[in-house]
């Protein structure tokens, strides 16, 4: 990822598909729609469309942000990703619960939600935190911003 300059306004270039968080949401859209397209009709019609929407959306989110240019919407989009994966989450559960999954089609999934949804997380916190961090060093401020994702454990409301 690297920055430019836009106004008075950080501008965020990145190649999204490289981002393995992008790589995980691309295979979890791809799990699902092959696992949807075995269903019979109302399943499908029904929580098998939600299933893959939220699944789609997760990817279609961490790219849309990255394009954004701007740290802001970046963040933003990226949170957005974050709700589509719990929002998936919950279909796999409902389709579990109505014997829609297999044990092995659950355990591939489990196995890249537990593996994408810390590195979202890191990944929103960590964006515009290097910029930041470059901007305090380039005008000799040593003193660290107030409001960062170590801050925010300490009581103060953020991500």
């Amino acid at each position: 990822m690297s920055v430019g300059d836009k106004g008075d306004r950080a501008v965020v270039r990145t190649r999204f598909e490289d981002l393995r968080i992008y790589r995980l949401a691309e295979e979890l859209s791809e799990l699902a729609w092959n696992m949807v397209l075995k269903w019979e009709r109302f399943p499908r019609e029904t929580i098998g469309r939600q299933v893959v929407e939220c699944a789609d959306s997760i990817g279609a989110n961490i790219a849309e942000g990255a394009g954004r240019g701007t740290f802001a919407d970046n963040r933003r989009f990226a949170r957005i990703a974050r709700g589509s994966l719990f929002e998936l989450k919950h279909w796999l559960r409902r389709a579990y619960r109505r014997g829609l999954l297999s044990d092995e089609e659950t355990a591939s999934f489990r196995a890249r939600i537990e593996e994408l949804t810390p590195k979202l997380s890191a990944y929103i916190n960590s964006i515009g935190m290097k910029a930041s961090r470059d901007a305090r060093a380039a005008t000799g401020d040593t003193q660290p911003a107030t409001d960062t994702p170590e801050t925010w454990s300490r009581g103060h409301q953020g991500d």
